[in-house]
C-alpha cells in the first residue's frame, strides 16, 4: 500500500521530537501551533499510527514515533544535503537555521555571514537568537538553536566548542576622555573614573569578577545594564566608561567611541562555535557553520597581513 506522506508534516513532526513541545516546535519553524498541530494529525493519519502521547504537561514519542523519528529526520537531512548540493534547486528551498549569539559577538561575526549565506540560499530562513552566554548554551543543549556562538561551554561535557578567537577586554570611552590617548591602561587606573558595568546576569560580569579578585573598585559603577551594546550607548551619551570585549566595539571608525587596551591583568574570553554533542546539524545549518568559520580564519589571515605591514612600516 502506498503512503503519500508531506514533506511539511515530516518537518513539523521532526520540530516537535528536537523540541517536545508543541508550541517551541510552531515557533521554529514559522507557523502556529494548531497549523502544527494539524500538520502532525496528518502525518499519523497517512501513517495510521498514533506518534505522540500529549498530557497537558509533557509530550512522549508512542513506540511507533520512537522507531520512525531516526528515518524521518534522516530523509529530511538527505533531502537537504541532495538540494544545498545543487546551486539553482537550493535558490528555492524552503528551510531555516537558528543560531544562538551572544550580542557583541553576532555584531561581529554574523552580518557579513548572513549575507554571503543569504546570496547562495535566498529561500532558507536565517534566525538569531541573540541572548546571555548562559541562555546561548540552554539553546544550543536543549535545541532550540542549531548552534551557538558564545563564550561558556569549552568545559561541557554535553557541547562541542570550536574555538574562533582571543577576545581581549579593553576600555571603551569617548575620544574626548582623559583615557583616550593612552596606548594601555590598568584596571586600577580604570577604575579611577566614572565607569559603567553589565550586572550579574551576563556572562562577562562572572568573567571579570573571577579574573579581577585582586583588583576591587573602590566606587561602584554609575551604571548597571544586562548588555555589552547598551553600555556602550551610555559610554557614548557620556556618563563613563566601559570594560568590553574588543569585538564589542564598532568595526569601522566611529566618531565618538574609541577603545584602550586594559592591562594588570590582561583578560580575555575564548569566543567560539558551541554544538550539541552527538546531535548531527541538518545541512543546511552545517553549511552555515562552516561559513562562520571560514568568514573568521580570513578575517584573522587579513588582520595578521595588516600587523605585519604596520611593523615593517
Amino acid at each position: 500500500m502506498a503512503i503519500h506522506l508531506d514533506l511539511n508534516d515530516l518537518q513539523a513532526f521532526i520540530a516537535v521530537v528536537k523540541l517536545g513541545s508543541f508550541r517551541k516546535a510552531a515557533e521554529s519553524i514559522n507557523i502556529s501551533q494548531p497549523a502544527l498541530s494539524r500538520r502532525v494529525d496528518k502525518l499519523e493519519e497517512a501513517l495510521g499510527a498514533r506518534l505522540f502521547e500529549r498530557t497537558t504537561r509533557r509530550v512522549y514519542l508512542t513506540t511507533v514515533g520512537q522507531a520512525f523519528a531516526p528515518s524521518a529526520e534522516q530523509l529530511l537531512d538527505d533531502l537537504d544535503a541532495a538540494l544545498l548540493s545543487i546551486r539553482e534547486v537550493s535558490s528555492s528551498r524552503l528551510g531555516h537555521v537558528t543560531i544562538a549569539c551572544v550580542p557583541s559577538a553576532a555584531h561581529y561575526f554574523l552580518p557579513a555571514v548572513i549575507a554571503q549565506y543569504r546570496g547562495r540560499y535566498p529561500r532558507i530562513r536565517v534566525k538569531l537568537f541573540d541572548a546571555s552566554s548562559n541562555e546561548v548554551l540552554n539553546a544550543v543543549k536543549n535545541g532550540e538553536a542549531d548552534f551557538g556562538v558564545g563564550f561558556v561551554g569549552s568545559q561541557d561535557a554535553d557541547v562541542e566548542f570550536k574555538l574562533l578567537l582571543q577576545d581581549r577586554f579593553v576600555v571603551a570611552c569617548r575620544r574626548d576622555h582623559p583615557l583616550a590617548g593612552k596606548k594601555r591602561v590598568s584596571w586600577s587606573e580604570f577604575y579611577e573614573h566614572e565607569y559603567v558595568s553589565v550586572d550579574k546576569t551576563s556572562g562577562n560580569r562572572l568573567l571579570l569578577d573571577q579574573a579581577l579578585a585582586a583588583v576591587a573598585p573602590r566606587t561602584p559603577s554609575v551604571c548597571e545594564t544586562r548588555h555589552v551594546t547598551t553600555a556602550l550607548g551610555l559610554v557614548e551619551a557620556g556618563l563613563g566608561v566601559a570594560a568590553v570585549p574588543s569585538m564589542a566595539m564598532p568595526q569601522s571608525e566611529h566618531p565618538l567611541l574609541t577603545s584602550v587596551p586594559l592591562v594588570d591583568p590582561v583578560v580575555t574570553r575564548r569566543v567560539g562555535l558551541v554544538h550539541r554533542r552527538g546531535r548531527q546539524m541538518t545541512p543546511a545549518a552545517q553549511e552555515f557553520y562552516r561559513m562562520v568559520v571560514d568568514t573568521q580564519r580570513t578575517r584573522a589571515a587579513r588582520g595578521a597581513t595588516k600587523r605585519t605591514a604596520q611593523r615593517k612600516s
